[in-house]
């Protein structure tokens, strides 16, 4: 049965509704707000896989650019609006519960300045141990979108020279330059994250630019296991 609880966004000074049965909002979701750069030309903002809206929400904090969010199942879906109603965000921000693949039936030709995405990190190989839950497998594994899929999209919705924002593992950012090339969505800036003491990066935020030459920049690995905040957490890039 589950159990809808509402929590603190962190500390933006937000509420979001959250149920503890399902997929919560987490680290790498904070990560990747922090990552966005966000400017005075900034105008849309689409985040793909939103979930219960975190990433949105926090945005909302940093800019009054339009943010709009797609979540296709209905469940956490519903739990995103209460919490834009709840923080009274419903002026900036608006949801679809939708399937991405079949975005063109209702963003049409819409595009963004900025599209974010934490996607499932998992493939969904036959072999893979899935959550009991299918809110939870879905959430972690590639059942209803793959990595592919989302780079597809975010290069159809882009405007030129737009910024696509990711969160994934580390282990698969051979896979994320690939797709990048493939799309249009040249890899621009890599951050490397590790979460535990003395262990080797397992978090890779990247920043892709629609149409833009080839160039990677490295940053320095950031160790957050004994951080308190993360909040300003990438000011010096």
């Amino acid at each position: 049965m589950s159990k809808v609880v509402l929590n603190d966004l962190y500390d933006y000074g937000l509420k979001i509704y959250q149920d503890e049965e399902l997929f919560k909002f987490s680290l790498d979701s904070i990560l990747l707000a922090e990552f966005v750069k966000l400017s005075s030309k900034t105008t849309n903002i689409l985040d793909l896989c939103t979930g219960n809206a975190s990433i949105p929400l926090i945005l909302s904090t940093k800019t009054n650019s339009h943010i709009e969010g797609i979540e296709i199942q209905s469940n956490i879906y519903n739990l995103a609006i209460k919490s834009i109603k709840y923080n009274q965000k419903n002026k900036q921000i608006y949801l679809y519960n939708e399937d991405i693949k079949n975005c063109i039936n209702y963003l049409k030709n819409k595009k963004y300045d900025i599209i974010t995405c934490n996607p499932p990190y998992f493939k969904n190989y036959e072999f893979s141990e899935l959550n009991d839950l299918t809110s939870l497998a879905i959430a972690r594994h590639e059942i209803k979108v793959t990595l592919e899929d989302i780079f597809e999209v975010a290069s159809k919705y882009l405007n030129t020279k737009g910024e696509f924002y990711l969160v994934h593992r580390v282990n698969r950012l051979d896979e994320i330059i690939i797709l990048g090339n493939k799309y249009k969505l040249n890899v621009k800036n890599i951050e490397l994250i590790k979460t535990t003491k003395n262990s080797k990066p397992s978090i890779v935020l990247v920043k892709c630019v629609k149409d833009s030459k080839c160039g990677i920049i490295i940053n320095n690995v950031k160790d957050i296991s004994n951080l308190k905040t993360y909040k300003n957490l990438f000011k010096e890039n």
